[in-house]
């Protein structure tokens, strides 16, 4: 009956009070509707239904008790709702007109499929997302537990928020807080939160939830892929890079003495959220490094949403939310694409080595600073971009003013262009430890222009030198 009152044009759909209940109406009620809870507090909804008789389910003994139980048993699943109006003393004139407002502002999120050969899963884009991750995640998980690895700076701002919606939807959170910062991604950081997890008595059905940053998504991954051989694993990145970059796509790992990223697993998540309200919380900073990898999507593959980035920079930098979420989305949709294609970067050329554009470069001048906050990754990569368009237009792959167009793009954004001063034997010794190495030769993400990217090998040291030092090096 619901499903064909749900095939017809619109309608006000009021189902008892147990319709939710049932998972294939929930998930019905899920794809083709927008489902609103009117949720009351016990002692009022008592006080409505005092003397009535004509409810059989509150006339088999106390009301009270029965209302309490009741409570218990669905409060966990009615919180799945797309909208919750809290209900009061008012008149149902006053309660329509919430709903009816809470309508009018409802912003359903967006979702990009993670299409893999053997699963899939979602990353779903939108605002205030952190306050309904339970209901989102609820139906996902295989039992209503989690482990919350995060940060301390994380923690203060979002934890709580997290924790309510998860216990708000019947599911059960510890969390393991760490030390913000690259020196949490290391074997030892790695081996802490491997012990609190396991600590909590958990078993292979918990899920472990990162909550923040490119580090933390990394460390709680790799945690997951390898606690019990395995455990189920969220992303909800805090940052912008997180968000359109590392949170995507199944890498996790941590840092070796030898390098970054060289200890690690592919462990795809069972769904991403990237909530754009908790990116208000970022220094302008971290929102400019995370735009570098926005524009990197479009520089490997899609000159369009390029030249529609130099249009839109100042917009998306300022936090507009309807360039933000479509920068977001775009760059989100671009890599699930790749990764689709090839999840564990095995194919020998091009695939998803192409995401690598700019990386090896960065990566060394990373090592070379010391992993700190002296250069942030996205600032790194920023640097890298350019670096390999002056590479690829030195080696006559791509139009020479390529390397003008990037540097000004990024400079506009307020990144840095150019290699403050470092060593260039140091990052080429840095280079030639990359985990990119393929046959003891190190293989490049070039471009034969914008959007055009292509992975080359063989590509000459003292090319790569000349780049170096016509950019800043030493």
């Amino acid at each position: 009956m619901i499903e064909r009152l749900l095939a017809a044009p619109p309608i006000v759909l009021a189902p008892g009070g147990g319709a939710f209940m049932d998972p294939e109406t929930r998930a019905l009620i899920r794809k083709r509707a927008i489902s609103v809870w009117l949720r009351c507090p016990l002692p009022l909804l008592l006080r409505r239904v005092q003397g009535r008789t004509h409810r059989p389910l509150l006339n088999a003994g106390d009301p009270a008790e029965i209302l309490q139980r009741l409570s218990e048993e669905r409060s966990p699943l009615y919180a799945q709702a797309d909208i919750i109006v809290d209900g009061s003393e008012d008149t149902p004139h006053v309660t329509m007109t919430h709903v009816r407002d809470a309508l009018a502002s409802y912003r359903p999120p967006k979702r990009v499929t993670v299409a893999l050969s053997a699963s899939q899963y979602d990353v779903v884009i939108g605002d205030r997302l952190i306050g309904c991750a339970g209901a989102i995640l609820a139906p996902l998980l295989a039992h209503p537990r989690v482990v919350i690895v995060t940060d301390r700076n994380v923690a203060e701002l979002h934890l709580p928020e997290l924790q309510a919606s998860l216990s708000e939807s019947g599911i059960t959170s510890s969390s393991v807080i760490v030390a913000p910062g690259e020196q949490s991604k290391s074997v030892s950081g790695w081996q802490t939160v491997v012990e609190a997890i396991l600590a909590q008595n958990i078993d292979r059905q918990t899920t472990v939830i990162a909550l923040g940053g490119g580090v933390i998504g990394d460390l709680a991954g790799f945690a997951a892929a390898t606690t019990l051989r395995g455990l189920p694993f969220v992303q909800i990145p805090t940052t912008l890079l997180a968000q359109v970059d590392s949170s995507v796509g199944g890498k996790t790992g941590i840092n070796a003495p030898q390098g970054k990223n060289l200890i690690g697993a592919f462990h795809q998540p069972i769904a991403v959220l990237a909530d754009t309200g908790v990116l208000k919380t970022l220094p302008g900073r971290e929102i400019r490094a995370g735009y570098a990898e926005i524009v990197k999507a479009g520089l490997i593959a899609d000159e369009p949403f390029y030249t529609w980035c130099e249009q839109e920079v100042e917009h998306i930098l300022s936090g507009a939310e309807a360039p933000l979420v479509e920068a977001i989305e775009r760059a989100i949709r671009f890599k699930a694409g790749v990764v689709g294609r090839d999840e564990r970067e095995t194919q020998p050329n091009d695939g998803r080595a192409l995401l690598n554009l700019g990386h090896t470069f960065a990566h060394a001048l990373e090592a070379e600073t010391g992993y700190g906050g002296a250069l942030l990754h996205g600032e790194a990569v920023a640097v890298g971009l350019v670096l390999a368009t002056h590479l690829s237009a030195a080696l006559g792959l791509c139009p020479q003013e390529d390397t003008s167009r990037v540097a000004a793009h990024l400079a506009k954004a307020g990144l840095p262009t150019s290699i403050a001063k470092l060593p260039a034997e140091n990052l080429i010794n840095h280079m030639s430890r990359d985990k990119k190495m393929r046959g003891g030769k190190i293989h490049f993400v070039l471009t034969r222009g914008i959007g055009k990217a292509f992975t080359m090998p063989d590509v000459p040291e003292q090319a790569v030198l000349d780049t170096l030092l016509a950019n800043g090096a030493i």
